[in-house]
């Protein structure tokens, strides 16, 4: 069985991504809502922008509601950057990528940046404690 972290090894976004879904599948049993995460593609045609893809939608998402002692969220949105991101402009994030978070943080839902899967990870198991 392939691990989280050989996944993630290769360094690309790709992998870290992976690496959520393979950390996920081994935890469902824990958070049965893992079953429901999933990944949102990003516009890069003007077909997938009229199928209804949309650019700066965060890449993950958890349709998991929550009271939480920071309020209620709808569900949790993450968008995924490599560690080697943290440091650029807007810690790699697009304003379009920006402005999403915002929104859905704005109309109640949890939505943050998380560097890398292991850091996902955490905000997956913080957001369902």
């Amino acid at each position: 069985m392939i691990t989280p972290e050989q996944l993630a090894k290769s360094g690309l976004e790709s992998g870290e991504q992976k690496a959520i879904f393979a950390w996920a599948a081994l935890n469902v049993g824990k958070y049965p809502c893992l079953k429901w995460l999933h990944a949102i593609p990003n516009a890069n045609s003007h077909k997938q922008v009229a199928e209804g893809v949309r650019s700066g939608v965060s890449d993950l998402n958890l349709p998991y509601p929550r009271l939480t002692h920071a309020g209620f969220y709808s569900g949790l949105y993450i968008e995924l950057k490599t560690e080697k991101r943290r440091n650029q402009k807007n810690g790699g994030c697009s304003e379009d990528q920006l402005k999403f978070i915002e929104y859905a943080n704005s109309v109640g839902y949890k939505a943050q940046v998380c560097y890398g899967w292991q850091e996902a990870v955490k905000a997956i198991e913080d957001y369902l404690s």
